[in-house]
């Protein structure tokens, strides 16, 4: 079973400020999904990692009827996005990990924001994305956003990073967390997500939004 890094107590609670604050442009990626999106004739959509659900939100208020699972390891991040979208009668929620779902059940597009780096490169990731492409069509669209990059490139999109992020937080905090990107989490080069990705069984995936570390691609299920 793959490592799951679970955001409990106060990440879980301080999530949408957290990521609100160390990631630039981040609704604006968020609000560039369902545009993307737009022409998938069936609207059967897989969120894995999906939080608070704070990109599910972003699909159920387009004039498009999306039908909608959600899945998250996170006790406290399901309840946050149950209370979020608890009118929604298209969306599903599910706490456990991709593996949990029936593998019959195919869908069209799938998600995976801001999970990947969490996990080592010994197996974990090319598991999990191993995991979605089995519960994808053929042809299915997979986007992801991660952070991505050899260690030159992270060291040099954080120093970016550090500039971005807004004034006023406090320094020792603000040291940490650029400490903690570059030496705890498990970003990969560009080359190696492709490679990845190719193995899990999607298509060459093409690079389409980045912000300092943060890399948005496109690809789909061979």
């Amino acid at each position: 079973m793959n490592q799951v890094e679970l955001f409990e107590n106060e990440r879980a609670a301080g999530y949408n400020q957290f990521v609100e604050t160390w990631i630039p442009n981040y609704h604006y990626f968020l609000d560039c999904l369902p545009k993307i999106l737009s022409g998938i004739d069936t609207k059967d959509l897989l969120v894995v990692g999906c939080g608070t659900g704070n990109e599910i939100e972003k699909f159920i208020k387009t004039p498009e009827r999306w039908t909608i699972t959600g899945i998250d390891p996170s006790p406290e991040m399901i309840k946050q996005a149950k209370d979020k979208l608890q009118t929604c009668e298209n969306v599903r929620l599910i706490e456990g990990v991709v593996a949990d779902l029936d593998i019959k059940k195919k869908y069209n597009v799938a998600t995976l924001l801001l999970v990947l780096h969490f996990l080592e490169d010994n197996g974990s990731k090319l598991n999990l994305l191993k995991d979605i492409a089995e519960r994808l069509v053929s042809g299915a669209t997979f986007i992801m956003l991660d952070i991505t990059g050899d260690k030159k490139q992270i060291q040099q999109n954080l120093i970016i990073l550090e500039q971005l992020i807004p004034e006023g937080l406090d320094e020792e905090q603000v040291n940490n967390r650029l400490k903690r990107i570059e030496h705890e989490l498990f970003a990969v080069s560009e080359e190696r997500l492709s490679a990845l990705l190719e193995e899990a069984g999607f298509e060459t995936p093409v690079r389409f939004f980045q912000s300092s570390i943060y890399m948005g691609w496109l690809t789909k299920k061979k």
